[in-house]
């Protein structure tokens, strides 16, 4: 094996080693800051940290964004289960992107199944997901969300703006999901 291939797998490796250690604690950190509020704070009580803008309130979603199903007593498996089989896909997608030292895009892969695993093990556990950060707009209140909601949404904000600006680097990640070859330009 030459030294450019061995440093290129060598590199990828790292990557991938980095991007696995960042998952667990971007996980382990939207646990904990769960954890803390559910010990800390009262179902439906709310803390004011910007009065009539930004406050911290406890509540429980057993549906998905916007509290999608929270009303069909079968939604919380069914997303239990989307949750965690497209937390499996992308976390694929992130090991396949850092072994090939694609950098920003495993990021936006470890971003995006941090936060569908974060919300997994809330579904999983406990059967709803605890949700915590909550904007108020005078009298709109936006849809109350959490961390791994958060890293779900940088990291789909990541992924959207590699493809709008970075093409050719989502193309080339694409082309080795399906083992597409790239004819080299000579």
């Amino acid at each position: 094996m030459s030294d450019v291939v061995k440093k290129k797998v060598s590199s990828g490796l790292d990557v991938l080693v980095f991007y696995i250690f960042l998952s667990i604690l971007l996980i382990t950190i939207d646990q904990f800051i769960k954890k803390v509020v559910v010990e800390n704070i009262g179902l439906y009580e709310q803390i004011d940290i910007i009065k009539g803008f930004f406050s911290l309130y406890h509540c429980r979603n057993t549906g998905s964004a916007f509290s999608l199903l929270a009303d069909k007593a079968w939604g919380i498996y069914f997303l239990s289960g989307i949750s965690l089989l497209l937390g499996v896909v992308i976390f694929v997608f992130m090991i396949i992107a850092s072994r090939k030292g694609m950098k920003l895009i495993s990021l936006a892969f470890c971003l995006l199944s941090s936060g569908a695993f974060g919300n997994f093990v809330d579904r999983f556990l406990l059967r709803y997901v605890v949700d915590y950060l909550r904007f108020d707009f005078g009298s709109y209140t936006f849809p109350i969300f959490n961390f791994a909601d958060i890293c779900a949404v940088v990291g789909t904000i990541l992924l959207i703006c590699i493809i709008i600006f970075a093409s050719k680097s989502f193309e080339e990640f694409w082309n080795l999901l399906f083992k597409k070859k790239v004819k080299d330009a000579d």
